[in-house]
């Protein structure tokens, strides 16, 4: 385990009694409730210093008061150190109206809005899509990336086409580790690192595997092609705790990326582990 406090750039916290959460009625496994004290429980013998809370797709109509939840949660739990909450950025100009709401809360330092649902590749191309994607520039939010794999390419696009956000892609773009997928995945996250407003979040590999009978064996291809593109510079450490849970526990997700970091340095651990979640999400 690291010798130091982590910063988990990936925590989700719910309680299904005070919002809907649509999804969850296809996932049994976690549903329910999950607070800062549960996390606490599942982190195990791992310190963790901060964390970010990523927006849960929440009902549509609850964005905001999900924002209100997770404030109430920092005031219970300081190691709440920033929000990413969720804005429909599909409306072009007029999410500017929403943003400004959003930017008087002064945790929130990110926008996601999910794609990964969409069966359509290029969803995220549509014009008012890049217009209210760059309009973050304008409040200073970064956009997190959360999409499947055949998305990646125009993911990227929508990355060129905004050169003044930050980018944070989730989960390394989800390829279907279970499948065996690799190629065209691995040529696209090579472009997409090309890119330099864009750092990736190693996380969710455990759950885009075989969830039961993963091995380091078949993930680790895969992890390792991101640091190699992205550079321990544009690496995030990341839980996605408790989705977490469908294909591990904290500390063996923690030992799984602490053997792939064997041989490297303490200063290349401390940028993943730590370091650019700051850079990323603007912590104080």
């Amino acid at each position: 385990m690291p010798g130091f406090p982590l910063i988990d750039a990936h925590v989700h916290f719910y309680d299904q009694r005070q919002l809907d959460y649509p999804w969850l009625n296809d996932v049994p496994q976690i549903q329910g409730r999950y607070m800062p004290d549960d996390y606490s429980l599942a982190c195990g013998g791992v310190e963790v210093e901060k964390m970010i809370f990523i927006e849960v797709d929440v009902a549509q109509h609850q964005k905001l008061d999900e924002v209100r939840f997770v404030e109430q949660l920092r005031g219970e739990d300081p190691r709440i150190a920033a929000i990413v909450a969720c804005a429909a950025l599909e409306k072009g100009a007029a999410v500017e109206e929403e943003l400004e709401r959003l930017a008087e809360i002064g945790a929130v330092r990110g926008i996601r809005r999910l794609l990964q649902y969409h069966e359509e590749p290029d969803y995220c191309l549509r014009p008012n899509f890049i217009e209210g994607v760059q309009r973050l520039a304008k409040f200073d939010f970064s956009f997190d990336i959360c999409i499947r794999h055949h998305q990646l390419a125009s993911a990227t696009e929508l990355v060129r086409r905004c050169p003044n956000v930050r980018f944070v892609l989730d989960h390394i773009a989800k390829p279907d580790i279970a499948a065996g997928l690799y190629t065209p995945w691995d040529k696209q996250i090579a472009a997409i690192a090309e890119l330099p407003n864009v750092v990736c979040k190693i996380t969710g590999v455990t759950t885009e595997a075989d969830r039961r009978n993963w091995t380091l064996a078949q993930i680790r291809p895969y992890i390792e092609h991101v640091i190699e593109q992205f550079g321990f510079s544009r690496i995030l450490f990341a839980s996605d705790w408790p989705v977490l849970n469908l294909g591990a526990d904290y500390p063996r997700w923690v030992a799984v990326m602490d053997e792939i970091l064997t041989g490297c340095s303490d200063q290349e651990r401390r940028r993943f582990y730590r370091e650019n979640a700051v850079s990323a999400y603007k912590l104080s």
